[in-house]
């Protein structure tokens, strides 16, 4: 349920209050963000993309019905923008994602125990696996982000990508796939260890 304070934000903002909107843009603005660079990588980009999808939220407030969260709304229109720059830019082969821990299980955790040796192995792994993100198509690389890094639902990346579940769920499972037979190729994955990805998707 939205915040009393954003309700009236947005309602201000559909009737042409701009300073409504400006306190919206505030609110959302590192989370926006924060979901741009990790599609688009290069933070030049990624602000592009950003200011895109926040000139996209103001022309459409007036057709906002408020039937998803306006969260969910503003990312559909973020996640847009950085596709549609990456396929103008041709960049998406250049454009990698955040590594995730479905795939390589805390790839992000320090651990102060950890031997030099170590640390550089999880640092070549870390390398490998945006690598990995870096080749898939942004369609892919995009539900990942939304499923892995920012933990939504099915339903909610449904809606923000304005997809059918089904579509959502087939996406997730491809990308990690490729990504999957990536690290096996590059040698940082082993295929005969138990994976928590495969439980994962058996459980689905």
């Amino acid at each position: 349920m939205m915040d009393f304070q954003e309700q009236k934000w947005i309602h201000a903002a559909r009737e042409g209050d701009q300073n409504a909107f400006a306190e919206l843009v505030r609110l959302y603005e590192k989370k926006v963000f924060a979901l741009t660079l990790r599609m688009c990588k290069n933070p030049e980009d990624a602000a592009e993309a950003a200011q895109e999808a926040f000139l996209a939220a103001w022309q459409g407030l007036p057709n906002f019905r408020g039937d998803a969260a306006f969260s969910t709304w503003l990312y559909r229109l973020a996640s847009n923008a950085c596709v549609d720059l990456l396929r103008r830019e041709g960049r998406h082969r250049d454009a990698a994602g955040p590594s995730f821990n479905d795939e390589v299980p805390n790839l992000e955790v320090p651990d102060t125990a950890a031997s030099p040796h170590d640390l550089a192995e999880r640092a070549e792994l870390r390398t490998q696996v945006e690598e990995g993100l870096a080749a898939l198509s942004p369609e892919h690389r995009e539900v990942l982000i939304l499923r892995e890094i920012h933990q939504l639902s099915y339903d909610e990346i449904s809606r923000i990508l304005n997809l059918d579940s089904g579509t959502v769920k087939s996406r997730i499972s491809r990308g990690r796939r490729q990504l999957r037979n990536f690290l096996l190729k590059s040698g940082n994955f082993s295929a005969a260890a138990p994976s928590n990805l495969a439980e994962k998707e058996g459980c689905k």
